[in-house]
């Protein structure tokens, strides 16, 4: 009796665990609409607009999901890792060889927004998941917030 109430206990954990896991997982939509609000916030005042994605301030950092921007160089001037500010989006490539950020750069359009999918570790994660990002061109700057799959 006492195993079939341990075995029962280890499985509700493991299920609150998987909600858990899952509740901490931003959605297509809900990344499409950081993105569109982050279009606002660059209009309205680029320089604040940068620190707050950085910071995940102001709803710009909500589950996993969060806001990145490269200038007209390509490199990153807003990511919530510190290790990839003034990374080189012309250098980046997920851990199947797609250079996703060429495609960032070379198909971001001002006043449309446009997908691609690729792998890349979460926030302080290194196991690359699959991700979809949106993104789109804003002035000078290619911004983009992307959800995993």
């Amino acid at each position: 009796m006492n195993k079939h109430i341990a075995l029962t206990a280890i499985f509700a954990l493991g299920l609150n665990g998987a909600a858990m896991a899952q509740s901490e997982t931003g959605t297509a939509a809900e990344a499409k609409a950081m993105l569109e609000r982050a279009i606002v916030a660059v209009k309205a005042n680029e320089a604040a607009a940068l620190e707050k994605f950085t910071k995940r301030e102001d709803g710009f950092g909500y589950r996993d999901l969060y806001v990145f921007c490269n200038g007209a160089n390509g490199k990153l001037v807003a990511h919530p890792n510190p290790a990839m500010a003034g990374t080189d989006f012309n250098t980046l490539k997920d851990s199947n060889g797609k250079e996703f950020g060429k495609v960032m750069l070379r198909e971001a359009k001002e006043g449309q927004i446009s997908e691609v999918d690729y792998m890349f570790p979460r926030l302080g994660g290194t196991q690359p998941l699959p991700k979809e990002s949106y993104f789109t061109k804003i002035g000078a700057l290619i911004c983009g917030v992307g959800f995993y799959k």
